[in-house]
Order: C-alpha cells, then sequence, then structure tokens
C-alpha cells in the first residue's frame, strides 16, 4: 500500500474543511481529501444565509434565540463563541472574496423561524453555493494545500490512541496510508443514511463510522433535525430545501383548505411537528407554501432565483402562489464529541463542522447557525493545530524517520468487540474497511441513534 506524507490532513470538503485548511499556516503541507469534487458537499446547497450579530447589542439576544431553539440543552460556552465571534467569521469570508448582499454599503439582513430579529446574511438564495465557489478558488491557489477528490477515508490510521492519518480508497480502487501529524474529519451528518434527505446522498456519517469503530466518544448522536419545508416529489431521491428565509420574508403555511395553521417562525422542530400532524389530520401528501404575500412570481423569483428556477422546471406554476411541502432530515446536531478547539478523545485527531459536536446547537439547531458554526470552529481548530510544531514530513521524510516508522507501526486494529464481529473477515483487509462503511456502520449509528432517543425519551 502507497504511503505518503503531510502535516495535516483534512478529510471532508464542506465549508468547515476549506476553512480549517485554509487557517493553517503555509508552512504545514496539507492534504484535502474528499469522496467526491469539492462543491458535491452539503455546504454548497445551503440557500438561506449565515447568521451575524447585527449590533453591539444583538450579543445576548442571539445567544438567546441559539439555546431557545436548543431547548437550553446548548453547551453555553459554546454558542457564547459562536454569537460574539461571528462577525469575525463573515471578515474572514470577505477577506477571501466572498460578497454577501448590500443595499446603499448596509447588509441586507433577512429572518427565519427561531429568531428574534433580522441577523442573517446571504447571496440571494444560493449563499451556500457562492462561499464555496470562493472559498474552493482560495485552497486551488494555495501551494501548501493538496487536492485529492474521489479519494474516500476508509479508516484512521491509529498507535497508542494517537491518530497518525488515515487510509483511503482511490477512484481507481487503489488504497493508500495518507500519514499526518494531525487528522482534521469534516466529514458532514448523516442524511445520507435518511431515505428522505436535503442532503447529498454520499454523505452518510463516514467520519462518525470510524470514530466509533475506534471507540471514540459522540455527543447526542440522536439529535437529527428534520426541515418542515422540502419540496414535495412523488419520486425517490435527495430533496430539495425550500429556505427557511422564504417563511422569513413572509410566505405562510396553509392545509389543503386554504387555512394557516402554525406560526411559520418558531424554530425548525416546532414547525416540524405542526405540518406531521397537520398532514396525519387530513391524511394528507403535503401542505402548501402560499408565497404571494412576498409578492407576485416575479418578485418571488428576483429574491429566490435558485428556488424559482427549480421549482418552475418541476412543473410548479409560481403565478398560481403556491409550492407543496414536506419535512425531510435536513441536519445532525450531535456528533463526534469535541472541545471548544475541536479536539477529539484521541490525540492528533480533530473533528470540525456538522461531522462534530460542541454542543452549541442543543437539541435542535437555530437556522442559519450552520454556515456559521463552520466557519467559526474550523478557525479555532486551524489556530489549534498551529500551536503545535510543524513537521514537515513532505520535505524531511526518509527511511530513518521516526515520524515515518510511527505510520509504518500503525494498524487498523479494531478494540470495539461489536464491530469486530459485524466485520466477516479480517479487519486489516482494505476490503473489510470499505465493508464496515457501506454494511455495518449504518445499521451500528442508527442503533445509537435511536437507542439514545429511546433513552431521552424515558
Amino acid at each position: 500500500m502507497q504511503s505518503y506524507y503531510y502535516d495535516t490532513v483534512v478529510v471532508g470538503s464542506g465549508v468547515a474543511g476549506l476553512i480549517c485548511a485554509l487557517g493553517l499556516s503555509d508552512e504545514r503541507k496539507v492534504a484535502l481529501v474528499t469522496s467526491k469534487k469539492i462543491m458535491d458537499s452539503n455546504s454548497s446547497l445551503a440557500q438561506g444565509g449565515i447568521c451575524v450579530m447585527n449590533s453591539d447589542d444583538d450579543l445576548e439576544s442571539f445567544m438567546k434565540d441559539t439555546m431557545k431553539a436548543g431547548h437550553y440543552e446548548n453547551t453555553p460556552e459554546a454558542v457564547k463563541i459562536l454569537c460574539s465571534e461571528s462577525r469575525d467569521a463573515i471578515r474572514t469570508l470577505e477577506e477571501y472574496g466572498v460578497k454577501f448582499d448590500e443595499k446603499e454599503g448596509t447588509y441586507c439582513y433577512t429572518k427565519e423561524g427561531g429568531h428574534t430579529d433580522r441577523r442573517i446574511v446571504h447571496i440571494g438564495d444560493y449563499t451556500g453555493r457562492a462561499i464555496m465557489e470562493v472559498l474552493e478558488r482560495e485552497v486551488r491557489k494555495r501551494s501548501n494545500i493538496e487536492i485529492m477528490e474521489d479519494t474516500r477515508a476508509v479508516d484512521l490510521l491509529v498507535s497508542k490512541n494517537k491518530c497518525r492519518g488515515i487510509v483511503a480508497l482511490k477512484e481507481n480502487g487503489e488504497f493508500i496510508k495518507i500519514g499526518a501529524k494531525d487528522t482534521v474529519l469534516a466529514t458532514g451528518g448523516l442524511g445520507g443514511l435518511y431515505k428522505d434527505s436535503t442532503n447529498y446522498r454520499h454523505i452518510r456519517g463516514d467520519g462518525t463510522a470510524l470514530a466509533v469503530k475506534h471507540n471514540i466518544p459522540l455527543k447526542d448522536i440522536s439529535y437529527v433535525q428534520f426541515h418542515p419545508t422540502s419540496l414535495y416529489e412523488e419520486n425517490e431521491g435527495r430533496r430539495f430545501l425550500i429556505s427557511e428565509s422564504v417563511r422569513g420574508e413572509g410566505a405562510l403555511l396553509k392545509d389543503a383548505k386554504g387555512q394557516r395553521f402554525t406560526d411559520e417562525l418558531k424554530p425548525r422542530d416546532v414547525v416540524t411537528s405542526a405540518v406531521r400532524l397537520k398532514m396525519a389530520k387530513d391524511r394528507t401528501t403535503h401542505v402548501d407554501l402560499d408565497i404571494t404575500p412576498i409578492g407576485n412570481a416575479e418578485a418571488f423569483s428576483i429574491r429566490f432565483p435558485t428556488i424559482s428556477l427549480y421549482v418552475t422546471e418541476k412543473g410548479i406554476d409560481l403565478k398560481n402562489g403556491i409550492i407543496p411541502v414536506v419535512p425531510a432530515q435536513h441536519y445532525t446536531m450531535g456528533g463526534i464529541k469535541v472541545d471548544m478547539e475541536c479536539r477529539t478523545s484521541m490525540k492528533h485527531l480533530y473533528a470540525v463542522g456538522e461531522a462534530a459536536c460542541t454542543g452549541v446547537h442543543g437539541k435542535n439547531r437555530l437556522a442559519s447557525n450552520s454556515l456559521l458554526e463552520g466557519v467559526v470552529f474550523s478557525k479555532r481548530a486551524a489556530l489549534a493545530i498551529n500551536r503545535g510544531a510543524v513537521t514537515s514530513v513532505i520535505n524531511t521524510a526518509d527511511k530513518g524517520s521516526n515520524h515515518m516508522m510511527n505510520i509504518r507501526d500503525c494498524n487498523n486494529e479494531v478494540n470495539n468487540e461489536d464491530i469486530r464481529k459485524t466485520i466477516l473477515s479480517d479487519v486489516n483487509k482494505p476490503e473489510s474497511l470499505v465493508r464496515y462503511l457501506e454494511h455495518a456502520a449504518p445499521k451500528i449509528i442508527m442503533e445509537k441513534v435511536n437507542s439514545e432517543n429511546n433513552s431521552k425519551a424515558q
């Protein structure tokens, strides 16, 4: 198996992974590994925007909204960090070249469910894609970052509870070892494990699966968010999101009789429950989103061009003012347990973004806090890694190098007996690594989700 050596390997190419890679010092040789292409991340699907303190007086209100949405099960320290460092996060994005919508030099703030004020900056209704395009362009400029697309991390290289890198599977079927002093998992949430989800199907908790395999603690893994308004379609596959900002701009949820039945700007879990109850009571497959309060079809298309184009292509006439919607899995609040600098329980292993859990979201995420979390905490992870010594393994590695010997000494031994029993052949064989992710891991993860749900319900 061919081996490669870096100072840091970042696994995942969403906003969290890219921000972390960009935040690492230029002296560090970085491998950016992603299972598809860089843009094939859930970050690129984000529509509504990204939260930010809208004034010096907004910190307390922003924190309260975040805590309330999370049913006060959030980690207060994480919430304070998220909100107080939000302006710095926006500045970082702007320094890379992101341009948020403005009018006469002022941000065009919008409002979404659970917010008591307008504090969400955006770029049309394609905020995630616009940010990702800028960040991708930036990482491709960096000479210290090597991008490995179509390369899937299938295991961690571990020695004495220290992560020494990853085992990866390339598109051509070749398995490789990528050794690194520090490893960052930015692999996203669990959406691909659900039948109806707004997430990409290939994002299915690989980082979580590797954590479980190596006995790295998870946190709040049963806290999975369902978005109340995905486009209703009869065919199976990824569900198209109808951004919460549509309701923030005035759209109303109505039943089959045209009657409004809930407060559209309550937190997502509350609105989702209301939609499900209404569908069950009326025995309908969906509810209607009335967009006429926003204006006519032309006005709606100007504010929400991406949504307008998609639903029109699906045969929906916006002149009628109605978009059929239904709840769908959207986000994983829980994940790999990390501290405020995104360290896991394993030395030299970090987790960021939706793969991680600082406790910042509690039981339910406040709208448009996901991109913000990805920037704020990934910057913190990069700073923590930068404080460590640079190994310069890419330039100095040779047969006598201690780092290389450590990598060679690593194995894929599994201490978790339940997982050992699930894998039918030698865990050190590359084929078994893929078998675990494809077949055993989804079952094990969903069992953990259901078990924790039952435990918390008692």
